[in-house]
């Protein structure tokens, strides 16, 4: 169930190493892994540090403090080659940033200070994402309030120190990152060795002396202040004086294909219209590949303005150039972006604009900017935060703000005092939802800081969801701690809504990345923790290595076990009261016996985990029948959106679709690609054809030779006797015996896919051939190719032929020798390949026809053809030995050494070379082959944070749609974009209304008659009744009206042939209706109870 930007070849997918190396010592010094460890704490300086590596147990480290320095804070040495980039872990995050940031991410030092709810998350997202160390900060010890939002701590760390109680839990999300600690109270000089710091829990006064020694430090320290108060949470960023951006959105750059260009001041520049430009007004683009004015393919860089989707133009005098005659291709330039952070110490005087997140609050930003440096100077004076439910304690909040406003030049005219008590009575609490959100949002700041991949956040956010409080007024009685795990949860809504929360009946579909959040935030809140509550979660699949960098409730010893197993224990760990049932089935009509009606009834909502549409789809459709509350979400690499479904206030998820994705044309992608995308969409589709369907075919052909060739024969089209002879040549000229004939063979296939076809393909369409209007054929966006020629000096022509010789010999069943890894040994082997001369054909036909859905043309002697091709296959098939079967092979892109990606990225890159398109290296062939879905684990948690705030409205009940928010984010740039969902369509008749949501309900097993009178009571009269596809019912058929006096479920078994298993207890009809006056009138779905 639940699915880079550097073109480099570079390829090294080996683990990295988490053994610390310390000092110079030979290779030959057998250093114990202990000794390597206090020697890091050694480094540290600290004798509170503990290290620990690799998923071994805490080791700690007294060394005592160095005189000179004192407790410098260092972080641990690594020697590790940063190059080192494990690609089936990272694959889809390596589709988000890139390999030059996710090096620069492994040579990274994070401090994270404060191991409550929100640094625990931040700290997940930062390890998971891979860089060199963590190094956890906190004076405090775990207390029972801590496990509402954390999901490392048990009730046996209370007691205990958060940062160490941390560090196993937290090692175990990737043992490539060194993870150590420090207990004691921070200096500013400890801050030095790293890249970024993370401050969760700390004091204005404190934050604004460490963000000065951060600022000024060289090179500049990335200081980062969040908070999370409640369901009101705050981003402070400083990343220094000139942090460079160097690529502020992380999408690739737009590119154009030329249709023309004139000879003007500005030159206007027109493109092919088979796909809009992406481009604005002030983008630099650069040219190439124009013949004629190839004054333009100088590679600088001109500027865009009147961009239009088609055509632009440019700052440009082409008057003098010379005139356009064909080709070109434009491409933006992204240019690096320098941003100048102010210090916390000015940016909180003067914070300039503030990043909004919802246009229906764009005035509450500047209050809770004053808010939160109120609370801080509630917490210095009184040494604790404002209890929950204690207006006295809110009232010198308030006072505190009304202070704070009455000092600033331009200060707020109203003072919303609603609002600062609701932040007050909820301001000690850290909610899971909330640390999830931000524990997101922080830990791609981080990335950003590390990197410079994506754009900062600039430079305070602040962010509320008090909508998500229960809509009646709480009693303060009702807020009070009961010494539960829950209590800070309580504290905030309430314990009556807690109440609701374990009491719930969930169902979760999906256990991948989403559904690993889900699960942990649940088990956090506390949902389905009570007697009553049940969560289900579902999942077909099984955990891959890829699965790793992202699922965290998954490790490395899970590898092929059931997903929704694995994590339905590991939500358990986290809260021991929670009553989960773990399914492996796929959501679908196919499983509706297991998830049937009274399942469906029982649920208090569904949570949606899903990658594909037509599983969302299809639960859409069951939570709109069952008029059942869904909350949707998604991710797209640093995007995410969430959508709130609720009964009767809001549209359905199908309600709106995105326009199918465009498919290049059939002829396109054979024979005239014209980007990398189309060369490798083929390589995918010769792969499966000749490594998995035609051996299948083989396969299916000697299993059951009659019935076979009887089918083939019945069907006798084009497509029959394509299938016949790539049998046929698989079992005759082209069967393999020997790994020299595997040899032979791909030496072959080279000649055929990459000389003989592109000579036949220009013979028939030279280069200055015209079409039928005397247009020139190889007009854009064609591009004309050119034969290869085979050189066994050339490593791509020979890496290539290794892949496909190996792969047709694992089909055949032939070992593999091990000097096909010797490049002299295989070049020997295929010097010995006789290669026949080519002849181009005339009079092939080449399909040309854009609207083509087939690439073989049909013929009147394909039932000739195709009794001969049998012919030649029984004959074959006697000369076979018995058993005789192949092995079809099934593309699977996450494991490197099967040699999928290597054939593949193979047969891309030669094609690209014969039309001159630029090749891509391994990595990227596997982003585009395998439709790897780029997915981060930041975006993943923001999303689930968000879905949660929702879920409180939804168990608490009585919220109005205006209450609810869905929500599209772009952390890279970043964005936040929140809006009251959109509410359904309704229709009216006489006095009545419905929508979508509802459902007409007939029980008692009603007949038909009284189906009709019941809807003729509503100013309705029926004039056709349908179950499924068949008519049980139509008023101009003279025979129905004898049916009149039968029950509707006789009806449905006898004429519809309706299969009513014991489980179900209704079954839905379609009725056709007018009114009075004969106009048609749309009426909900009917279903009729008959057990």
């Amino acid at each position: 169930m639940v699915e880079s930007n550097s073109s480099e070849h570079f390829m090294l997918p080996v683990k990295r190493s988490s053994i610390v190396e310390v000092g110079g010592g030979n290779d030959n010094d057998a250093v114990s892994v202990e000794k390597k460890l206090k020697a890091t704490a050694t480094a540290i300086g600290d004798s509170s540090t503990t290290v620990t590596m690799g998923g071994t147990d805490s080791v700690s480290a007294n060394s005592g403090r160095n005189a000179a320095n004192g407790r410098t804070g260092k972080a641990p040495l690594d020697l590790r080659n940063f190059s080192d980039i494990d690609e089936d872990l990272h694959s889809r995050q390596l589709a988000v940033y890139g390999r030059e940031t996710m090096r620069r991410l492994f040579a990274s030092n994070i401090l994270v200070s404060g191991l409550q709810g929100l640094g625990a998350e931040t700290a997940k997202n930062i390890i998971l994402a891979g860089v060199k160390s963590v190094t956890l900060h906190d004076e405090g010890n775990v207390e029972l309030w801590d496990l509402s939002s954390n999901f490392i701590f048990t009730e046996e760390d209370i007691g205990k120190n958060r940062a160490l109680a941390s560090v196993q839990k937290l090692q175990e999300l990737n043992n490539s990152v060194i993870i150590s600690t420090l207990t004691d109270a921070l200096t500013k000089e400890q801050l030095s060795n790293f890249q970024a710091v993370v401050f969760t829990d700390i004091s204005l006064e404190k934050a604004t002396e460490f963000d000065d020694y951060c600022h000024t430090h060289q090179p500049p320290i990335a200081f980062i202040k969040a908070e999370v108060r409640g369901l009101f949470g705050s981003v402070f960023c400083d990343f220094g004086p000139q942090f460079v951006v160097a690529d502020v959105d992380g999408e690739d750059p737009h590119s154009g294909i030329i249709a023309s260009i004139s000879n003007d001041d500005p030159a206007l520049v027109s493109c092919i219209d088979d796909e809009r430009l992406e481009f604005q007004d002030g983008d630099l683009v650069i040219f190439s590949e124009v013949h004629g004015m190839i004054e333009l393919n100088d590679g600088r860089p001109r500027k865009i303005k009147s961009a239009r989707p088609y055509s632009f133009t440019i700052e440009n005098d082409t008057t003098e150039y010379a005139a356009y005659e064909k080709g070109g291709i434009v491409t933006q330039v992204k240019e690096p972006k320098v941003l100048k952070f102010k210090p916390l110490r000015q940016a909180i005087k003067d914070p300039g604009d503030f990043l909004l997140s919802d246009f229906s609050k764009f005035d509450r930003p500047p209050i809770l900017h004053l808010a939160f440096q109120a609370l801080d100077r509630f917490v210095s004076v009184s040494g604790r935060f404002p209890v929950a439910g204690s207006e006295e304690d809110a009232q010198k909040l308030i006072s505190f703000v009304s202070d704070m406003n009455n000092s600033l030049v331009g200060k707020l005219e109203e003072i919303d005092q609603k609002l600062l008590q609701k932040f007050a009575f909820g301001a000690r609490a850290v909610l899971n939802p909330m640390a999830a959100m931000f524990g997101g949002i922080v830990g791609q700041e981080v990335v950003k800081a590390c990197s410079g991949k994506f754009h900062p956040l600039y430079q305070f956010f602040y962010f509320d969801s008090v909508e998500s409080l229960p809509t009646e007024p709480l009693d303060p009685n009702d807020l009070k701690p009961l010494n539960s795990r829950y209590d800070a949860q309580i504290s905030v809504f309430g314990n009556k809504l807690q109440k609701k929360l374990e009491e719930a009946k969930a169902f979760v579909v999906g256990s991948g990345a989403l559904g690993c959040e889900f699960l942990k935030n649940l088990a956090l809140m506390g949902v389905c923790c009570g007697e009553k509550g049940k969560l289900t979660i579902t999942d077909d699949d099984v955990i891959e290595k890829s699965n790793l960098s992202r699922q965290f409730l998954f490790r490395d010893w899970n590898i092929g076990q059931a997903k929704s197993t694995v994590a339905a224990a590991a939500a358990s760990l986290i809260n021991p009261h929670i009553h989960i049932e773990a399914l492996q089935n796929r959501a679908s009509p196919e499983t509706e016996s297991v998830f049937d009606d009274t399942f469906w009834e029982n649920l208090s909502v569904v949570v949606n985990a899903l990658d594909n549409v037509n599983a969302r789809i299809y639960i859409d459709q069951r939570c709109l029948y069952f008029q059942k509350p869904l909350l949707e979400s998604g991710t797209l690499g640093a995007k995410c959106n969430t959508q709130m479904v609720i009964p009767h206030l809001t549209e359905n998820y199908g309600a709106s679709r995105d326009p199918p994705e465009k498919q290049a044309p059939m002829c396109t992608v054979h024979s005239f690609p014209h980007n990398i995308d189309h060369c490798l969409t083929w390589a995918r589709s010769e792969f499966e054809g000749l490594l998995e369907k035609t051996p299948a075919e083989v396969n299916a052909y000697l299993i059951n030779p009659s019935d076979y060739i009887s089918a083939m024969q019945k069907a006798a089209d084009a497509q029959a006797r394509d299938t016949l002879d790539r049998v046929l040549e698989c079992l005759d000229k082209e069967r393999c015996d020997t790994f020299e004939d595997c040899i032979t063979w791909a030496r072959l296939r080279f000649e055929d896919y990459f000389a003989d076809r592109v000579k036949q393909l220009t013979y028939t369409f030279p280069e200055d051939a015209t079409t039928t209007s005397g247009a020139p054929f190889w007009s854009a966006p064609k591009r004309f190719p050119r034969p290869l020629q085979f050189s066994v000096d050339d490593a791509s022509h020979l890496q290539f032929l290794v892949a496909a010789s190996i792969l047709r010999a694992e089909t055949f069943g032939i070992p593999i020798p091990d000097w096909v890894y010797s490049p002299r040994r295989l070049a020997g082997a295929v010097d010995k390949v006789i290669v026949p001369d080519f002849h181009p054909k005339k009079d092939v036909k080449i399909v040309t026809d854009e609207k083509a859905t087939s690439m073989s043309a049909s013929s009147i002697d394909d039932a000739a053809v195709i009794n001969e091709l049998v012919m030649q296959l029984e004959t074959c098939r006697q000369r076979l030995p018995s058993g005789y079967k192949m092995n079809p092979i099934q593309f699977e892109k996450d494991d490197d050494t099967n040699y999928h990606m290597d054939f593949i990225a193979g047969l891309a890159n030669m094609r690209a070379r014969n039309y001159s398109i630029p090749e891509v290296d391994k990595l990227k062939a596997k982003f585009i082959a395998g439709r790897i879905i780029p997915a981060i684990a930041t975006s993943t948690a923001m999303a689930t944070g968000l879905v949660c705030l929702e879920l409180y409205k939804v168990l608490a009940g009585g919220h109005k749609v205006e209450d609810y928010r869905n929500t599209f984010a772009n952390l890279a740039l970043p964005l936040f974009s929140m809006a009251e969902p959109v509410p359904p369509k309704v229709i009216k008749h006489q006095d009545m209304s419905w929508t979508v949501w509802d459902r007409w309900i007939l029980k008692d097993n009603p007949t038909l008659r009284e189906l009709l009178q019941w809807l003729q009571s509503k100013g309705l009269n029926a004039y056709s009744i349908s179950y499924g596809s068949c008519l049980l019912y139509n008023s101009m058929f003279p025979k129905h009206k004898e049916r009149m006096d039968r029950k509707l479920v006789d009806l449905a078994k006898e004429v519809a042939k309706a299969d009513l298993p014991l489980y179900r207890k209704h079954f839905d009809v379609v009725v056709a209706c007018e009114d009075d006056e004969d106009n048609d009138i749309d009426i909900p779905q009917v279903s009729i109870y008959f057990r």
